[in-house]
């Protein structure tokens, strides 16, 4: 009775006592994702490159050649000049660009005050007054404007925009003016300033507007005084970006704004030529390489793209100024 019974040992002791064998770890699967992520990374790097270098060649084709056209042209007179009729014989051409940058801004500065207002109210309207089924469908339609060809916009300045509103207002009007051509600009950029400016605005936190109603604010109130200037950087960004599609518009200008030629434009109902219009009506001819009309389009793109260049740094720089950050 007092004897102790061997034990029995179990399956899963046994088991456990044995000696476990080393099994080789397989690593292919690892492999074959590390070599594929480095793939995918050299690939993406390989896009970021090319973009960078094609903007590097862009601008380095343009340096060339305009200063093949400052080889022949005073510099001096580039930039000082209020005439600019070019000639196949340098002597006998005035070579001032003022008149195709004035024309140019004054081309955007109408589309701006055409832009500016409309597409801020829309985005105010949008953001704070627009119910959720109203918003998602007069968005989209909103930005469907940006996607008409520019050239349609063209045609609209000058078949409806200057006969049917303009001539019946003044009929001294001419039938290429630079009024009609920004009003058709405004137009196109509409959607730039809305969208953007929309965004911005419903970027603002929901508690400031609360808030601004626990205090008693009416809707409008909180418009104009809250919501507004707290995306204040956004909007001015969104203006900006939205200046520089007016400065770089070309075939509304060719179409509706016309190809006058010579000093400083003062008339709106009149036309003049921009730097992008100038640059399509010298292509059109028969412009050789020895002409300097031809080098002085290099010269007119740089010019250009150093406008656009400081008004993209412009609005990267107010934005950075007085962004504000909300947790």
């Amino acid at each position: 009775m007092g004897e102790t019974l061997p034990t029995t040992p179990t399956v899963a002791g046994a088991v456990a006592a044995a000696p476990t064998a080393a099994r080789p770890l397989d690593l292919s699967g690892a492999r074959s994702r590390s070599a594929s992520e480095r793939a995918i990374g050299i690939v993406l790097f390989l896009c970021g490159a090319l973009s960078i270098l094609t903007t590097v060649g862009i601008v380095g084709v343009l340096v060339f050649e305009t200063y093949e056209f400052f080889r022949r042209v005073s510099f001096w007179d580039y930039l000082s000049g209020t005439e600019w009729r070019p000639n196949r014989t340098i002597e006998r051409g005035e070579w001032g660009v003022w008149p195709l940058v004035s024309a140019t801004l004054t081309y955007a500065l109408i589309a701006m005050l055409v832009a500016v207002p409309i597409g801020l109210m829309a985005a105010v309207y949008l953001s704070e007054y627009a119910p959720q089924t109203v918003r998602s469908i007069a968005k989209p339609v909103l930005e469907l404007l940006a996607g008409v060809p520019t050239i349609v916009y063209g045609f609209f300045a000058l078949t409806f925009i200057t006969p049917e509103i303009l001539q019946r207002l003044n009929s001294t009007i001419a039938i290429y003016n630079v009024l009609a051509a920004g009003l058709a600009i405004g137009v196109l950029t509409i959607p730039l300033v809305a969208s953007l400016s929309e965004d911005a605005l419903r970027a603002v936190p929901r508690s400031l507007r609360e808030g601004a109603y626990a205090l008693g604010a009416t809707k409008l109130e909180i418009s104009t005084r809250i919501v507004l200037p707290a995306a204040i950087s956004g909007v001015i960004a969104s203006v900006i970006l939205a200046l520089g599609r007016a400065v770089g518009e070309t075939m509304i200008i060719v179409v509706a704004g016309g190809a006058k030629v010579g000093g400083v434009p003062t008339d709106p109902l009149q036309g003049a030529q921009a730097m992008t219009s100038y640059i399509v009506n010298v292509l059109q001819g028969d412009t050789s390489r020895a002409d300097p009309r031809y080098y002085s389009l290099f010269a007119i793109g740089l010019t250009l793209f150093v406008i656009t260049m400081v008004l993209n740094l412009l609005s990267r720089a107010f934005v950075a100024r007085f962004r504000e950050v909300y947790q």
